[in-house]
């Protein structure tokens, strides 16, 4: 098996305070984790597809499409955290890629990029990440991501950052995707690694990599995305579904 060896993870659980069972939802008459699934199949970047699930009824559904399912453990924290479990059972895997079970429209050019990243043996762990709307900069909800010259990550946060002290300088600002890629080794790695305090402060889990030293090359996408937290999210999912034909 190539050093190469690529495995998308999507992690799902059926508990969800604001949503519970949203991997099971239907959307245009599909359950979502299935959409997601088969986005992950368009990119024909991965050399096996996975769901990762604490929960029967999910695995059940994604075998009854064809799909492949892992059970792992419900005390799982994170979906870094259930993707590092299926790992440790997968030595013969170098690279993972953690795909959200909310995105059912994620891009599959946009995973095939993240995917490429790591045909650059310095990188060892990835994101993606998109130009900035002048609306998004003072909106908390939007991470934004400053880069250092070769694409690596310098911050994530919700503030507007950078900010430019003389009113005109031009500055390029990007939003976060959330979409990470892996080697093996520093996802086992960040499994192991408590919250640090800018993460606890931002409340986002990236930065526990960057406080610990870690390095996270970043590439830029056009995909904007429109993920499912509340059940109302669905309708406005197949609107854009509807618009894309």
């Amino acid at each position: 098996m190539p050093a190469s060896y690529t495995v998308a993870v999507i992690p799902a659980r059926h508990a969800s305070t604001r949503f519970p069972g949203k991997p099971l939802a239907l959307i245009a008459g599909r359950p979502m984790i299935e959409h997601v699934w088969r986005r992950c199949q368009e990119a024909s970047a991965f050399d096996e597809v996975w769901v990762a699930t604490d929960d029967a009824r999910i695995r059940d559904v994604v075998e009854g499409f064809g799909g492949r399912a892992v059970m792992t453990s419900p005390a799982c924290p994170t979906g870094t955290d259930r993707i590092a479990e299926v790992a440790r059972s997968r030595p013969d895997v170098e690279v993972w890629v953690n795909v959200q079970g909310d995105e059912p429209l994620v891009d599959p050019a946009a995973l095939k990029v993240l995917a490429d990243l790591f045909q650059d043996d310095a990188v060892h762990m990835a994101t993606l990440v998109r130009p900035l709307e002048p609306e998004e900069v003072e909106n908390p909800n939007v991470v934004k991501a400053v880069l250092a010259l070769n694409g690596d990550a310098l911050y994530f946060s919700r503030a507007a950052v950078p900010h430019a002290r003389e009113p005109g300088t031009p500055v390029r600002r990007w939003a976060h995707l959330g979409l990470y890629g892996y080697r093996r080794d520093t996802l086992l790695q960040l499994a192991t690694l408590s919250p640090t305090p800018l993460e606890e402060a931002e409340k986002l889990e990236q930065l526990r990599a960057l406080e610990h030293g870690l390095r996270i090359r970043c590439a830029s996408v056009s995909w904007r995305t429109v993920a499912v937290d509340v059940p109302e999210d669905v309708a406005r999912v197949e609107a854009v579904m509807r618009e894309r034909g």
